[in-house]
């Protein structure tokens, strides 16, 4: 006969005792658990004791958590923690170094929990850490583990940061600037600056005081990766804090001291791999340097701005004034309009005698501008090639600059984000953005000069203005697909890829498209899928029993802890939990929690998630819904929350935990891989008739010859 749903049979342990086989009832009060419990072990005092789970983070059992508890778990009796704070809260006062140096440290571990957590701080022990710190007696080890544990307890936010003294915050700080100090102290002190800078305007401004970029650029420098990665955190926490004018400012000063290179070198380009977590930093200060474009690329052209009016005029004076044998000024004011018209025209201006009318569409408004007077600046010759060689050709084949230079513009910032939020997981930054300065004008610069070959090679008429720039995007994102590390690289790349390469690549996917729409190839397409889905389902399988290294995101910052979750390989439990930076592929046995592929009942990915739900709205979090997926188990109905690491990731787990489930696979990453496996299979299979074309009906069968009579008539025999 099956238990009730509130009992639970539960194993319960002691140090230096046998252990206990119990049948937990779930409505039964705790202390009345614990009272039956230590009497069995004859232990008085029950109130001193708790529970806590053996496994993982070893959580205190409490009312509002143990529904947790499942069939065949594993508790500890141990000592309270009240009692455990109040010990610990002793031993962090202690004269004697060692027992001080334990007690910081069991601090640390603890602190993790909730529950002690809150007892340790109901007992005012943040102000004995802070006097700790303040006091500043203690170094190394002792100081590490004293700033470990206040970490871990405010992470639980029931302390705000602005509750920290003065002095508390002039020692973290002085910790990042000492020149000699140990590297584990100035991890979690950058940490905890990092944690303050978003919390309020005035910790913000305290930090961006105390602490120099210099300084943050010189532990940039260091050979400890995990000391350039905290580094990297709090210079990236100060920039998206900042307001507009001060992130300008901090950007420039940036580079000025030449950070790009730098990262492109030291870092991009190092030795050792580059982490997901610095990737993420890289993209976010690829993100906030390109946004510096916004402001100028939302604002339409004002006609009576006097310095708007003069970079305007100094396109035209640069690619004519200088051919012209007589000044413009020697001119009537009525020829010197025409002139002026006349040669807005050849720059490829729609309204000539007004060209800044051309300019009042936002975005990209000012920013098309500021990129025709860099290339007409910087690149002086090839702009004089580019609209005197058009102003030569007949009408109709000219290409005209201005309007090409406003319409790639848009296109640039269509492709590189510009304006958009940063993403709270994104990795993906470029590896040629670090090693230019002034990225976006001179990749402007390049992508113009190819405008100007591909409407040569298209033979292009002003009808066909559209079509070129779409063959440009086209150019632009595939060599930028092939991620190139130098501006040269991808100037090499996208001139390689000509209309003609542009053309072969279309020609080739359309071939092949149609290819697969004959109706014989269709039949076999449908005969192949069943044991192609076979294929992918055995790979999604795979996929999770290798596991991925999941982190954990809150709404206030991106954390620094993983988790790591797998599936056993008779695919019927899901094992999980905490893991350290570092370690890529842990084994199934250090994986403590686990749950039941029977008692999962649902899968919820985006808005439907509880941990989505939880997080502040906001366009930020657009990637994050993109991104998540839980799943719900138990009676109970429990849920184990995701954010996926890319959004392979995301459909690899949500199709494996989908076919646990007995469901139909569901996510893009089926039909494209679906659609690679017939590709694939389909060419093998007709290669046999390559270059033979497939009728769309299968021929007609001939009708019988005339002399079908070697047909024996038995009738005639059995007469």
């Amino acid at each position: 006969m099956a238990p009730p749903k509130d009992v639970v049979k539960i194993a319960v342990q002691m140090v230096g005792a046998i252990p206990q086989l119990i049948e937990l009832q779930q409505s039964k009060p705790l202390a009345a658990v614990l009272k039956d419990i230590c009497d069995a072990w004859s232990l008085p005092n029950a109130e001193r004791y708790a529970l806590q789970h053996a496994d993982g983070r070893q959580t205190y059992i409490t009312e509002s958590n143990r529904g947790e508890i499942k069939n065949g778990s594993i508790l500890w009796l141990t000592t309270s923690p009240d009692q455990e704070a109040e010990g610990l809260y002793i031993g962090i006062q202690s004269n004697n170094l060692g027992v001080k140096s334990d007690s910081l440290k069991r601090l640390a571990d603890l602190s993790q929990d909730v529950t002690f957590a809150q007892e340790f701080i109901n007992r005012n022990g943040l102000k004995q850490i802070f006097s700790i710190v303040e006091e500043g007696n203690d170094t190394g080890e002792i100081l590490a583990h004293t700033l470990k544990a206040f970490m871990e307890l405010m992470e639980h936010d029931f302390v705000s940061w602005e509750t920290l003294s003065a002095a508390f915050i002039k020692k973290i700080v002085s910790y990042v600037n000492m020149n000699v100090m140990d590297a584990s102290v100035q991890q979690l002190s950058l940490s905890i600056l990092e944690n303050m800078v978003p919390s309020s305007r005035v910790l913000f401004e305290l930090v961006r005081k105390e602490v120099t970029v210099d300084r943050l650029l010189t532990h940039l420098q260091v050979t400890n990766t995990q000391l350039q990665l905290k580094a990297m955190a709090l210079l990236i926490a100060l920039l998206l804090a900042a307001a507009d004018a001060e992130r300008r400012d901090m950007m420039d000063y940036l580079r000025e001291r030449n950070i790009r290179q730098f990262i492109h070198k030291n870092i991009i380009h190092s030795s050792e791999p580059l982490g997901d977590e610095m990737a993420h930093y890289l993209y976010v200060l690829q993100s906030i340097s390109l946004n510096l474009h916004e402001r100028r690329m939302r604002t339409p052209m004002d006609p009576y701005s006097q310095e708007q009016r003069e970079l305007l005029q100094s396109l035209r004076q640069t690619a004519f004034e200088s051919e012209s044998e007589t000044p413009a000024s020697n001119f009537s004011t009525e020829r010197r309009r025409s002139l002026c018209a006349k040669e807005f025209r050849k720059l490829g201006f729609v309204n000539n005698s007004n060209p800044a009318q051309d300019l009042y569409r936002a975005p990209p408004g000012l920013l098309a501008l500021d990129n025709m007077v860099y290339f007409s600046r910087h690149t002086p010759n090839a702009y004089s090639r580019f609209v005197l060689e058009n102003s030569s050709r007949e009408d109709k084949h000219e290409c005209p600059f201005a309007r090409s230079s406003i319409q790639l513009t848009l296109i640039l910032c269509e492709i590189l984000h510009v304006g958009e939020p940063c993403s709270e997981t994104a990795q993906a930054f470029y590896p040629m953005f670090f090693g230019q300065d002034h990225f976006f004008e001179e990749l402007f610069c390049i992508c113009i000069q190819l405008v100007n070959k591909t409407w040569k090679e298209m033979r292009a008429t002003q009808e066909d203005f559209d079509k070129v720039l779409q063959v440009v995007r086209e150019q632009i994102t595939r060599t930028l697909s092939l991620k190139p590390t130098s501006l040269e690289l991808f100037k090499t790349r996208v001139n390689v890829l000509n209309y003609s390469e542009i053309l072969k690549l279309r020609q080739t996917e359309r071939l092949h498209q149609e290819e697969t729409l004959a109706v014989p190839v269709l039949e076999l397409r449908e005969r192949l899928k069943p044991e192609l889905l076979g294929l992918i389902r055995q790979q999604r399988l795979l996929r999770l029993c290798e596991g991925t290294l999941f982190r954990k995101i809150s709404s206030r910052r991106r954390q620094d802890k993983l988790w790591y979750c797998r599936l056993s390989p008779n695919h019927k439990v899901l094992h999980y939990g905490d893991v350290e930076e570092g370690v890529h592929s842990p084994p199934i046995e250090s994986l403590p929690e686990k749950i039941p592929v029977a008692d999962m009942k649902a899968l919820l990915v985006g808005k439907e998630c509880p941990h989505t739900k939880e997080k502040s709205s906001g366009k930020q979090n657009k990637d994050v819904l993109e991104l998540a997926f839980s799943i719900v188990y138990d009676v109970e109905e429990y849920c184990l929350n995701f954010v996926a690491p890319t959004r392979y990731e995301f459909c690899l787990w949500t199709d494996g935990l989908n076919m646990l489930l007995g469901k139909e696979m569901t996510s893009e990453r089926t039909q494209t891989d679906l659609d690679v496996l017939l590709s694939m299979e389909l060419k093998l299979r007709l290669l046999d008739l390559e270059n033979i074309s497939i009728p769309d009906t299968p021929p007609p069968v001939p009708k019988p010859p005339s002399n079908l009579n070697f047909c024996y008539d038995f009738s005639h025999a059995e007469q």
